[in-house]
């Protein structure tokens, strides 16, 4: 109900998930019953052995605060979600509202997944020849390397779910790569990286022009600087397009030219566009939470569900826990 575009995109992207993806878990729509019936209805999906209905009274919108939020509007869509995945009822809960309730229900209602004290969103960025995961995007902007180490496992596994990773290389974001560069944090993350052996596999440290060159499949940070990364990238994916869109409409002859190569200009806009990847997962809670943009349209949506029904049937969660653990031992011993 929080989204950009309202709950008409996400009930069309719950009809396209249904018609182009197989063997999915039922679907509930939570939200104002009398506003979604009608879309719902004129979906085909009203009544749809696959999709359930739950009726919630209040939105968070963007411009809540989001303690305010979760103490304020508890009959809330997004509250009610996450509740759906804390009592067992849902495995999975996508929303595309305010990002900041989102987080902080998620970590307050579900907790973290244990050896964790900390969740991390994990959006997938383009590169020279594919995407890479870029974790975390703002989920805790304040970090120790104890929560960069656990980021390079949550990321592994999320590279291989869709990514196709089987190794993933994992590169630590700082301002240069010989060794020493960098703050107490990334020098710290980076002596403890080279700890983990078969666990992860760093490569070392990358600089923001690496970013997307094809260096890593997965980019590890602390949210603070993984957030201004993820905005910086989304508002210059904008510029570039406004400003191409502009220079090619500046006479007939570059028009004429735009026409022709089109095809081109098409693919490129697949590559860049947020849609593809429809939604940043908000790892490391005991539970299943997709965070889709604000913005989502209902190929966004169809992408964000199929990503939480991809870490259902990887069996994400238990995965990260194994390695996880692995991982405290080896923190353990550094400290010791």
């Amino acid at each position: 109900m929080g989204g950009d575009l309202g709950p008409a995109e996400v009930v069309e992207g719950v009809r396209l998930s249904l018609a182009e993806y197989t063997g999915f878990y039922p679907i509930t729509l939570v939200g104002n019953q009398a506003v979604l019936e009608p879309y719902l209805s004129k979906a085909g999906l009203l009544g749809h052995p696959a999709v359930k209905l739950s009726h919630a009274s209040e939105v968070i919108t963007m411009d809540d605060k989001p303690l305010w939020a979760i103490r304020r509007k508890k009959d809330s869509s997004m509250m009610r979600a996450i509740e759906l995945v804390k009592n067992g009822d849902a495995i999975a809960a996508v929303s595309s509202g305010n990002t900041g309730s989102l987080v902080a229900s998620g970590i307050l209602k579900l907790r973290t997944l244990d050896g964790l004290d900390r969740a991390a969103l994990a959006p997938i960025l383009p590169h020279a020849d594919g995407y890479f995961v870029l974790i975390d995007a703002g989920a805790n902007p304040e970090a120790r390397p104890e929560h960069l180490i656990h980021n390079a496992i949550i990321g592994t596994h999320y590279a291989r779910i869709e990514l196709g990773c089987t190794e993933p290389r994992v590169g630590l974001l700082t301002i240069g790569t010989e060794e020493g560069k960098g703050n107490s944090l990334i020098a710290d993350t980076h002596d403890l990286l080279k700890r983990l052996g078969s666990l992860v596999n760093y490569v070392g440290p990358i600089e923001g022009f690496q970013l997307f060159a094809n260096h890593v499949d997965v980019v590890v940070c602390d949210g603070f600087v993984g957030n201004i990364c993820i905005k910086s990238w989304e508002s210059l994916a904008k510029f570039i397009s406004g400003e191409l869109r502009d220079q090619l409409r500046a006479n007939p002859m570059r028009a004429t030219g735009a026409f022709l190569a089109r095809g081109a200009f098409d693919a490129l806009r697949r590559r860049i566009t947020p849609e593809r990847y429809g939604g940043a997962p908000l790892l490391g809670l005991k539970g299943n939470i997709i965070k889709a943009h604000g913005s989502s349209n209902r190929q966004a949506w169809k992408n964000a569900i199929r990503i939480a029904n991809e870490a259902i049937q990887y069996d994400l969660n238990h995965r990260i826990e194994v390695d996880v653990a692995l991982a405290n031992e080896v923190l353990h011993q550094a400290v010791a």
